[in-house]
């Protein structure tokens, strides 16, 4: 079957309607730009697609951070072996705490972020993420990060499955293949999310209302934590 009909196949069954759009106050979900996936010193970190994602997606945290929007991270991290559970992927067990590997990649980080750690792909299993964003009262959430077809992929559902309007930032993140990168950025559209650049999303995030608000729930969030 032809791009065209298989497209057409799927627009037929009814997927990929309406966008989903922005709501009235946005969070950025950072999945995993840690040094173990960013840092060619490390063999996950190797991916010149995920080298180019990072970068862009500096420019465009800065940018949102400006305009109040709030910026919540994730990272891989390990205590212990029992935690890593049965991945088919090799060096998860390495990612430990005070490891290089788990720390944020400084080109995306800055003051203010708030960091979560998992175990598993998704930026919200088995974590706080949820209510971070509740207490923020976010009802959009733009994802970015790695990799596409695994944590991207993850998070996106589960952002949806948590009734969250979900954005997807498709120039800032990376996979090892460019292919299996877009083919899960299609899919995710079709169903769950709207797939935009990182230009689009930050002309989005400039007239979201509530962003300058979110931006003061971010610091009564540092507030309580400092308790």
């Amino acid at each position: 079957m032809s791009a065209d009909a298989t497209a057409e196949a799927f627009a037929s069954a009814g997927y990929g309607g309406s966008p989903v759009g922005f709501g009235r106050k946005a969070a950025i979900v950072v999945v995993d730009f840690q040094l173990g996936f960013t840092d060619p010193a490390y063999r996950m970190g190797r991916s010149p697609y995920t080298q180019a994602a990072v970068g862009t997606a500096a420019g465009t945290l800065e940018q949102a951070r400006a305009l109040g929007v709030p910026v919540l991270h994730t990272v891989v991290e390990y205590g212990s072996l029992a935690d890593v559970g049965n991945w088919k992927t090799r060096g998860l067990e390495d990612f430990t705490p005070g490891s290089e590997m788990v720390k944020v990649d400084p080109r995306v980080w800055a003051e203010g972020d708030v960091l979560v750690k998992k175990h598993f792909p998704s930026a919200f299993f088995g974590t706080d993420t949820a209510s971070i964003l509740r207490f923020w009262d976010v009802d959009t959430v733009v994802v970015m990060g790695c990799t596409t077809s695994g944590c991207i992929r993850a998070t996106v559902i589960d952002s949806f499955s948590h009734g969250f309007r979900t954005i997807v930032a498709e120039d800032c993140c990376g996979d090892h293949d460019p292919a299996t990168h877009a083919s899960n950025l299609q899919d995710v559209e079709r169903r769950y999310a709207d797939v935009l650049p990182a230009a689009e999303i930050l002309a989005q995030l400039a007239q979201v209302p509530d962003a300058v608000a979110a931006m003061d729930q971010v610091t009564a969030l540092d507030q309580v934590a400092a308790l």
